[in-house]
């Protein structure tokens, strides 16, 4: 069985509700449901689109840590709070990956955890067998 790795984007979310912000087990980079927070500042934008977009700032940099990469992503799925905000977020997405094109999925939710959250995504990424690939620009 293959090492586990376990890597924080220092969210204090993950020390409190005990989980990794990405797991790295078997060839795979698994990346919980990342919601648009700068984690750093702990401050979060107003619009659904900011919000794709900060996902994606911090999904590329946990990716990046972990030795590979957004072009290595095979599956993602969006959690959207609001069914009129859905296209905007789907463009965010379609600009990050258009060149990747994983497999996808988008659901229209009730709420997420916050009520200030509007946009959450998660992604399953490869580890390159070859050493690291770099990420694309965001």
């Amino acid at each position: 069985m293959s090492a586990r790795r376990l890597i924080s984007s220092g969210s204090p979310f993950e020390a409190a509700y005990g989980y990794s912000r990405a797991v790295v087990q078997g060839g795979f980079v698994f990346v919980a449901g990342t919601t648009g927070y700068d984690y750093a500042t702990m401050t979060l934008p107003v619009s659904a689109t900011e919000q794709a977009e900060a996902c994606w700032r911090t999904i590329g940099d946990v990716l990046a840590q972990a030795g590979t990469g957004l072009a290595e992503i095979v599956r993602a799925t969006y959690y959207v709070t609001d069914r009129t905000e859905a296209e905007a977020v789907l463009a965010v997405c379609g600009r990050v990956l258009a060149g990747i094109r994983p497999a996808a999925t988008l659901v229209i939710v009730a709420g997420l955890l916050r009520p200030e959250m509007k946009v959450e995504i998660e992604v399953t990424a490869l580890l390159p067998s070859g050493g690291f690939v770099p990420w694309v620009d965001r």
